[in-house]
């Protein structure tokens, strides 16, 4: 396989994962591996995985957007509430989306959160693209310890460890939370 082909595959596998609403594997797993298994240079396999996981959580947040013309009024009043909140107030909007473009915690359920919400998902896809360079820069510069395990070995100790099912399950839960929220009487509290 050439240097194009092998390309390809990267982004449509990471593209395909960052698709994925929950459980999915991390990305950087994903980066770091096959940075070992290929002869691309690490930068190209960096930027190819930040702009196909990027694309990939747009897409989703895209999704969830037009998802959330089917959920109930009431719901919908409340994440319009929740946008609002955010709009209003720059600072905490310019804080949110540092903390959102660096959080270790899986991306996914933020992404849908955005979507629901009907919040500017570029600044969000761009945040998230720029951390993403750094936290993939740094999973891939520590590749090498990975070639003591095997592909398999790491695939399981990932879907089979208690903390990142825990991790998962609690981001999920916490998607739903944030649907229950009466951000509206929030709103209204601060005007």
């Amino acid at each position: 396989m050439d240097q194009i082909e092998m390309l390809a595959v990267l982004l449509a596998i990471v593209f395909a994962v960052n698709l994925l609403p929950a459980f999915g594997p991390p990305t950087w797993t994903i980066i770091a591996i096959y940075g070992l298994a290929s002869d691309l240079p690490l930068v190209l396999i960096v930027f190819a995985g930040a702009l196909a996981a990027a694309s990939g959580r747009l897409v989703l947040a895209c999704a969830f957007r037009l998802l959330g013309d089917h959920i109930p009024q009431k719901t919908r009043d409340n994440l319009q509430a929740a946008r609002l909140l955010f709009e209003r107030n720059r600072r905490n909007g310019i804080i949110g989306i540092a903390v959102f473009a660096l959080s270790p915690f899986p991306s996914a359920q933020l992404f849908e959160a955005i979507g629901l919400a009907k919040l500017p998902l570029i600044r969000f896809t761009l945040a998230f693209f720029a951390g993403r360079l750094v936290s993939y820069a740094l999973y891939a510069a520590t590749a090498k310890q990975l070639r003591e395990t095997t592909l398999g070995s790491e695939f399981a100790r990932m879907f089979s460890d208690p903390w990142v099912l825990g991790i998962e399950l609690a981001m999920i839960a916490a998607l739903v939370g944030l649907l229950r929220i009466d951000w509206r009487r929030i709103l209204d509290r601060r005007s």
